[in-house]
């Protein structure tokens, strides 16, 4: 039996995480066969955001940074609860204290400055038009650290499907095209396995130890479009 394996992606893949899904045809194949490997992507609308906020304190004492950073962290999530953010989608990302120096250039030594406390939180927004406002709002609740957000869509399982028609519909394309250009009719498929490619956060603007903002100043942001893909590996037998 002949074999022709003929990668044929069509799309770059995205390089994201993929959950492999192997659905296996054991046909015996009488004829030459094609091996395609078929990438398609449909972009959607976000409709969700991560982003992730925190408070940076310092102080003398590990023990008043400590209870300050827990003052100002507490406005913070409670503003977060007052936006309507539900608390479910409010998810403590670490809690962090350090010393600090300052180094004395004269002396070449480090000269101890305090300490620093830091508590971060990862918050995910339902309503992506409020991003831009709520980013503002937790800055003058007095957050210091702000990154994100990162865009990506619940439920893309539509998206998904449509990526599927259309890496399998173009994969026969091709196999069919293979298929004449050897002198067969048609193929028959014999093997299906697929790889799915969700459509994960997008990140755009990342923004990091705010300290002053105008008040005048509106955060814009531009939710864009989510890439979901899949990728198809066919195999066909070319029939006369």
């Amino acid at each position: 039996m002949s074999r022709f394996a003929i990668p044929a992606a069509l799309a770059i893949a995205c390089a994201l995480p993929a959950t492999a899904h192997a659905a296996e045809v054991q046909v015996q194949a009488a004829g030459p066969v094609i091996e395609l490997t078929v990438t398609e992507q449909v972009k959607a609308k976000p409709d969700i955001a991560t982003i992730r906020t925190g408070v940076t304190t310092q102080a003398r004492t590990a023990v008043e940074a400590m209870r300050l950073n827990a003052l100002e962290m507490t406005k913070v999530i409670e503003r977060l609860k007052a936006l309507g953010v539900d608390p479910d989608d409010i998810q403590t990302t670490g809690v962090r204290l350090g010393a600090e120096y300052d180094y004395n250039n004269q002396t070449r030594r480090q000269v101890f400055r305090g300490y620093s406390a830091s508590n971060g939180v990862m918050v995910t927004v339902r309503d992506v038009a409020n991003v831009g406002p709520l980013l503002d709002a937790l800055v003058a609740q007095g957050a210091t650290d702000i990154g994100g957000p990162d865009f990506s869509i619940e439920d893309d399982s539509a998206a998904r499907e449509q990526a599927r028609e259309a890496a399998v519909m173009n994969g026969r394309a091709q196999a069919l095209q293979y298929a004449r250009w050897n002198g067969y009719s048609d193929v028959r498929l014999i093997a299906v396995e697929e790889v799915i490619r969700p459509g994960m956060p997008q990140p755009v603007a990342r923004m990091a130890s705010l300290d002053v903002m105008e008040e005048s100043a509106s955060t814009p942001i531009q939710p864009g479009m989510v890439a979901t893909g899949v990728t198809v590996t066919l195999k066909y037998e070319m029939v006369r």
